[in-house]
């Protein structure tokens, strides 16, 4: 209760404050605007950067954009993360950015295979001929083979197109929860069965916030309003009315279509990929030093990272745990 007030009182004193007092944020997400960066945008169309005192414009990723080079060049002042092999990366490469909250707690990479073919068990997948994109089979892939039998001679290469998969069913193929599924009923005419990884051991944080060092050192103030911020945003995309939001992200990516974001939004909600786990107690955003380890020592049992890398400074948990989300939830 004594928090929830804090928030009201936060909100009643950045809702008088004039636009110009505003700290101007720039946020660059990984990818082309959908349902995965949600809670940012609802943070935007609903006025909570603004009640957090921030005037928060969102750059949007694709192909071409390397969110983290753009933070660390200081050209933005936090960035997506797309997940926690890409944050041991970084610390190997002295790049001075820190993971400072993470949105998903369950990451939503997955497999998919045809029903009905053989593979509708998780162990059968390793007979299977497998598309899988190059950066996911230098890291979880390694991981698949070493904890699951996966073999590398079933590779072949994903270029983010379903035609092949849809053509060989004693194919799999890597996805994500929040989309792949939906594009392959819809072109190929059937249902895949859907591995979530989570389910399997792959215990990875997901859709992260980085901040570089010096912003934490400088102006921890700023970093925890955005991290407050972003959370309570997540929290009301999913759980309230999420319209203005969804009309921003077809705004900036106009290939987003009503269905994939209402399918991808129900599988968030559905697999407590936001609200899930410690976040139940701790608040969404949450990340703990068990889980990180825990991560880190199956990625250097995999061969993934060397058992010598301070993956410790590339994360900070002062941010987060303190119950930030965990208020009722917007009607």
């Amino acid at each position: 209760m004594l928090r929830f007030a804090f928030f009201v009182a936060v909100f009643a004193l950045f809702s008088v404050m004039p636009a110009s007092a505003l700290d101007k944020v720039t946020f660059a997400t990984n990818w082309r605007a959908q349902a995965e960066h949600g809670g940012f945008y609802q943070a935007v169309a609903d006025g909570t950067y603004g009640a957090f005192g921030l005037d928060v414009t969102i750059v949007q990723g694709g192909p071409q954009t390397n969110a983290r080079l753009l933070l660390a060049a200081g050209r933005v002042d936090f960035a997506m993360g797309a997940n926690f092999i890409q944050t041991f990366e970084a610390v190997k490469q002295n790049i001075p950015v820190v993971v400072v909250a993470s949105m998903f707690q369950i990451d939503p990479v997955i497999f998919m295979s045809h029903p009905g073919m053989g593979l509708d068990r998780f162990e059968d997948l390793p007979k299977a001929t497998a598309f899988v994109a190059n950066d996911m089979f230098v890291s979880v892939y390694q991981w698949l083979k070493q904890a699951y039998g996966f073999r590398e001679e079933k590779v072949k290469p994903y270029g983010f197109n379903q035609a092949p998969f849809i053509a060989d069913p004693k194919s799999i193929e890597q996805g994500f929860l929040t989309s792949e599924p939906y594009q392959v009923e819809r072109m190929g005419g059937f249902k895949p069965n859907i591995f979530l990884l989570a389910d399997y051991g792959y215990d990875s944080y997901s859709t992260t916030i980085e901040a570089r060092a010096d912003t934490i050192a400088k102006n921890p103030d700023l970093v925890q309003r955005f991290v407050d911020a972003s959370i309570i945003g997540w929290r009301n995309y999913l759980h309230g009315d999420n319209r203005a939001a969804n009309a921003a992200i077809k705004r900036d990516n106009p290939e987003m279509t009503d269905g994939l974001l209402a399918y991808s939004i129900a599988q968030l909600k559905e697999r407590g990929i936001v609200d899930s786990g410690d976040a139940q107690s701790l608040g969404i955003g949450v990340m703990t030093d068990a889980r990180v380890k825990s991560f880190f020592d199956k990625m250097v049992k995999a061969g993934v990272v060397s058992p010598s890398l301070p993956y410790k400074s590339g994360y900070t948990s002062r941010f987060v745990g303190k119950g930030i989300g965990l208020e009722e939830s917007p009607k």
